[in-house]
């Protein structure tokens, strides 16, 4: 997996990048990335760290820089998280939910009703 294009900081192995921890190494293909969502996961970390081959040193700064970049947040959808560590979402995300449809045309006759139509 090639690294994502915001990259906030580059280490000897490690880089922190707006999907998170990326190894720079691309012939790994991704397998020891962690999303920004499973940053605070501490037994995921401890078995990446764990790896053979891992510098440890250079992959503690990336899980500091990381941690700070992206705060922990109490939010049960991943992709909301991730979205508001990139600042692409702001303000909290309201239930999506789709008010019922409001029928303006009650009590009045149809006939007298504005008429549309779809242009081709």
């Amino acid at each position: 997996m090639a690294l994502h294009r915001d990259i906030f900081w580059v280490g000897r192995q490690w880089a922190v990048t707006g999907a998170g921890i990326q190894a720079i190494d691309q012939r790994l293909r991704g397998v020891l990335d962690i999303e920004i969502a499973r940053l605070w996961d501490d037994d995921l970390v401890q078995s990446r760290r764990a790896k053979p081959g891992v510098n440890a040193a250079d992959f503690d700064k990336a899980m500091s820089v990381a941690r700070e970049r992206f705060p922990q947040e109490p939010t049960s959808d991943p992709l909301v998280a991730q979205l508001k560590a990139l600042g692409v979402l702001e303000a909290s995300v309201v239930n999506p939910v789709v008010p019922a449809m409001q029928l303006r045309a009650e009590g009045r006759l149809a006939r007298f009703l504005p008429q549309w139509r779809v242009r081709r």
